[in-house]
């Protein structure tokens, strides 16, 4: 037998955990990001990362890079066809809406004209079409970026608050089915670059 009271099982709910007991999960790491000085470095270093294969990568300028995006390998493939998709959306609905309201809705008999005179209703349907394609445009720019994005990994990045300003930045993922912390690292070290870091993220 115990000496003294012997403590409920509530009470041993109560009592603190040793510090070895306390487990955080250890950040994982997202990838490596390299800086530059000027553009030029920046899109060396860009088409040296994707002649070695490399996919999941992305570039921060404070400025638009002309060629950038070729020399990062990237293709813009579904934009242009959910684009297309909104004008032809926007045709047909321009169209029914004319259709409905002249043919069926509310007909008029206008000096003897024909209800059902498609080349007058072209001006509406052209601007639907306009309006539907450009708004099908922005809001899948937003959606494929992830926009709004209020944090973003490499915000942590040193100097990144630079990336607006007058620095650039090369990031390559370690999604990458090509990425290994130590070849990634050598590739980016052997381009012209100021400083290669590792960005963590917390999981």
């Amino acid at each position: 037998m115990g000496i003294g009271p012997e403590k409920s099982s509530y009470d041993q709910k109560l009592e603190p955990k040793p510090d070895n007991m306390l487990t955080k999960e250890s950040p994982t790491l997202y990838g490596l990001i390299a800086e530059f000085d000027t553009p030029e470095q920046l899109m060396v270093a860009a088409e040296a990362a994707r002649d070695a294969g490399y996919k999941k990568m992305d570039a921060f300028a404070p400025f638009p890079v002309e060629g950038l995006s070729a020399a990062m390998g990237f293709k813009d493939k579904f934009i242009p066809i959910l684009m297309l998709c909104g004008a032809g959306t926007g045709l047909c609905v321009g169209f029914f809406m004319q259709v409905f309201g002249l043919g069926w809705s509310l007909p008029v008999n206008i000096g003897g004209r024909p209800i059902w005179s498609w080349p007058n209703f072209i001006p509406i349907g052209f601007e639907c079409t306009i309006l539907f394609c450009a708004f099908t445009g922005v809001i899948s720019m937003f959606a494929l970026n992830g926009l709004p994005q209020p944090y973003h990994p490499v915000f942590d990045a040193p100097n990144f608050d630079r990336a607006s300003t007058d620095k650039f930045f090369l990031l390559i993922e370690a999604r990458d089915p090509k990425f290994e912390l130590g070849q990634t690292r050598q590739l980016l070290q052997n381009t012209e670059t100021l400083l290669v870091s590792e960005i963590q993220v917390e999981r």
